[in-house]
């Protein structure tokens, strides 16, 4: 055996190695130990925090605008928490800290300019949260992509859509943002009425059936829906529009009711609602020939 191989085997089989690598070991245990027990600490602390909504130096003004600030402050933690592990494991196996800190920050203005997009999507991020733009759970549309928000990250935020699809948006090429669950929405219906019927007798029956349906309705609408007036008159129908006001997203469901509600009630009252209809005239066969 060559005295290279001995020197090696005698350093792997020696008791300095093995004390060193227990002590390491040791040492980066006793930090993520800590470094969890911290990060479960202040996971409790922000929950306090938020619980007891006079000591945010921020305006809560609803649930889930506390839970998307709520989230982002513990991912905040949670990464600070990450950056300190890294830097105390480097310490314990002699990294120069200081100088890799100084290296980075040199190396940071050189490749600063290709992190634009970067800082870009993360300060809108900041705007986006604290300016309560929207949270997580709004039902919003942003560039022509509509869906439920499910996170909103310092970078990106995610949509969950109507079908199932998750959409990743960086928050930087987020411009306008249509938010349906900030207010009230307001269920728009137009229905076709032919010319025989009496428009006045259509509007006192129609009159008669909308104050039920938010009483019927009451977790959809939020102010009984009325006749706005004839919206259009059409080759063989007048048009004859509903609006109704209704509790946040649900626009489209009340829009839905009234549609059922109004049809089935004019049709139980002789009114029928015209549709496109072909007349075809058949020859006598004896003509043809």
């Amino acid at each position: 055996m060559s005295p290279t191989m001995e020197t090696v085997i005698h350093y792997l089989m020696g008791e300095e190695l093995w004390l060193w690598l227990g002590t390491t070991f040791l040492r980066i245990l006793v930090i993520i130990v800590l470094a969890y027990i911290i990060r479960n600490v202040g996971y409790r602390v922000i929950d306090v925090i938020f619980k007891d909504k006079k000591t945010l130096p921020i305006r809560v003004t609803s649930s889930r605008r506390e839970q998307t600030l709520k989230n982002l402050s513990k991912n905040i933690l949670s990464y600070f928490l990450l950056f300190i592990v890294l830097l105390m494991i480097l310490d314990i196996f002699d990294v120069p800290i200081r100088t890799m800190l100084a290296g980075a920050g040199i190396a940071g203005l050189a490749i600063g300019f290709g992190a634009q997009s970067l800082v870009k999507d993360i300060i809108a991020g900041f705007f986006i949260i604290f300016e309560d733009q929207f949270s997580v759970g709004d039902y919003v549309e942003i560039d022509d992509i509509e869906g439920d928000v499910e996170v909103i990250g310092l970078r990106t935020t995610k949509l969950r859509s109507f079908f199932g699809q998750t959409y990743v948006i960086p928050n930087g090429q987020i411009d306008i943002v249509t938010n349906y669950s900030a207010n009230n929405g307001f269920a728009m219906v137009e229905v076709n009425i032919p010319y025989e019927s009496n428009i006045l007798q259509v509007e006192k029956m129609v009159n008669r059936l909308l104050p039920s349906l938010r009483w019927k309705y009451e977790d959809v609408f939020v102010e009984d829906p009325f006749i706005q007036g004839v919206q259009a008159l059409e080759e063989s129908n007048y048009i004859l529009r509903i609006r109704g006001e209704t509790v946040p997203v649900m626009q489209w469901e009340g829009a839905r009711l009234i549609r059922k509600e109004v049809k089935q009630y004019l049709f139980e009252n002789g009114v029928e609602i015209p549709s496109p209809r072909m007349v075809v005239y058949a020859k006598d066969k004896d003509q043809a020939r």
